[in-house]
């Protein structure tokens, strides 16, 4: 695909995360049930975290395909780097993640990631915008450009560490309000969440895998952005 082309998809996928990030965090107080945004707000559910995650990543991707075309390369190697770490280790794990688990969920029983009361407040398109949509982004990404991908041991080591802090984070909001992220959660004994966490965990690092599978197949090993 062509710089210049590569520049208006990344630039219009930027301006559509960061639209949607903006419409979840500008829902009017009055109008949100009482069981979600309370204490941490929306940064404490990972659907609104890869929203923002995904317009940083289109946002360093716009930048470095801007820094290819005024032929600043020095400084656009550095970025294509940033880029590659970002969509290989998160941007596309997580967002796959966070539409194949929440449609599972869902399907499964929607009450324990997305109550009922939330139809009245989050319109049918920005559920689909957060939920479905980050699926087909993230596979586009990958046919549109190949990435490089970090070394298996320390590509898995961040993800892994990402993975605990957000744990941790949800740890932490139980410490304080007693109340789980997610209802889900609560059906589970500390052993059986543990399991639940760390069996999530081995999904993310599948897609991990996958992405970098589909990358090496569609892109060969040796032809990576410069």
């Amino acid at each position: 695909m062509e710089i210049s082309t590569l520049a208006t998809y990344h630039c219009l996928a930027f301006v559509w995360y960061f639209f949607v990030a903006y419409s979840i965090t500008h829902i009017e107080t009055e109008e949100r049930p009482s069981e979600v945004f309370l204490y941490g707000g929306q940064w404490k559910y990972l659907t609104v975290l890869n929203l923002f995650l995904q317009a940083v990543f289109y946002g360093v991707s716009f930048l470095a395909d801007v820094l290819r075309l005024i032929r600043k390369l020095r400084c656009a190697k550095c970025i294509i780097s940033s880029r590659d770490l970002l969509f290989s280790v998160l941007a596309f794990p997580v967002s796959t993640f966070v539409c194949i688990s929440f449609w599972t969920l869902y399907s499964y029983n929607r009450e324990l990631v997305y109550p009922k009361s939330l139809d009245g407040v989050i319109p049918l398109w920005l559920n689909h915008a957060m939920h479905t949509a980050v699926l087909p982004f993230a596979l586009l990404e990958i046919l549109a450009l190949p990435h490089r991908y970090p070394a298996k041991r320390k590509g898995l080591i961040l993800l892994g560490f990402v993975a605990f802090l957000y744990i941790s984070w949800v740890l932490w909001i139980y410490s304080v309000t007693g109340e789980w992220v997610y209802p889900l959660f609560a059906l589970f004994s500390p052993t059986g969440l543990a399991a639940f966490f760390a069996g999530s965990l081995a999904v993310i690092v599948s897609f991990y895998n996958f992405g970098e599978f589909l990358n090496r197949m569609i892109w060969g090993q040796s032809k990576f952005s410069s």
